[in-house]
């Protein structure tokens, strides 16, 4: 990160000023987020990392709920869409009046549109709450990288690995006691990975019809270096 010498600029120094990263758990987005906040931090940019646990979160829109970790049992989709694009107006509004470039996780999908898809929000619904969001977040020039694995069976078990028995619990006990995954009997691992497979699908769809500027990289070879260098070449801060 940057030291106190740092030179900030008045103005963004990039045309895009917001970007977020996208993709399931374990994709990459935290690591993905540091590299490209703190490159843009070294050319002198303001770019605050917003990480999916940051409080208050900016945008989240489950956060006043009382069961924030399951607002199926708070409010309906549509509700919920009403919070989120809410958040998402305020949040634009903030950013335009600065000269930040906030390097968000998620929250595009992965955040109140994962809410949406286990709460069993229809395909209709959760498409017009894509549509609507991307004309809220426009007047910021989004740039939206788009972290995926070819193989979502490997890729879920791989990160269930590497965090062990506690956290596959933590999360079947969560995302598979949603409305989504009872409905279809999901449990476990297995569960997980078939949840997985479902959300890969819809966002699939969602990111391709993304009418701004966006990248989508298949990481499961971890190829770090050869990875961030289309990052920046993308985002035009290589050289």
């Amino acid at each position: 990160m940057m030291g106190s010498t740092t030179t900030v600029n008045a103005e963004p120094f990039t045309d895009h000023r917001l970007v977020i990263i996208e993709g399931i758990m374990g994709s990459g987005k935290s690591t993905t987020m540091r590299f490209i906040a703190k490159r843009l931090q070294e050319m002198g940019q303001q770019a605050p990392a917003v990480h999916e646990r940051t409080d208050p979160h900016p945008v989240r829109a489950t956060d006043e709920l009382e069961h924030w970790f399951e607002p199926w049992r708070d409010v309906t989709p549509v509700q919920l869409q009403e919070r989120a694009l809410a958040k998402w107006a305020a949040f634009v509004e903030t950013t335009q009046s600065g000269a930040t470039v906030p390097v968000m996780d998620g929250q595009l999908f992965h955040g109140d549109l994962t809410n949406l898809f286990l709460m069993e929000a229809e395909p209709a619904l959760i498409s017009n709450y894509v549509q609507t969001l991307a004309t809220v977040i426009a007047p910021l020039n989004p740039f939206v990288l788009y972290l995926w694995q070819r193989d979502v069976e490997q890729a879920v078990q791989a990160v269930c690995a590497e965090r062990g028995a506690e956290w596959i619990d933590y999360q079947a006990n969560w995302k598979l006691a949603a409305p989504y995954c009872t409905r279809r009997g999901f449990a476990g691992l297995e569960g997980l990975v078939a949840l997985y497979r479902d959300y890969r699908c819809t966002t699939d769809t969602l990111f391709e019809e993304l009418p701004f500027s966006k990248l989508a990289i298949e990481n499961s070879g971890r190829d770090s270096p050869a990875y961030e260098g289309r990052i920046l070449r993308a985002l035009q801060l290589s050289g």
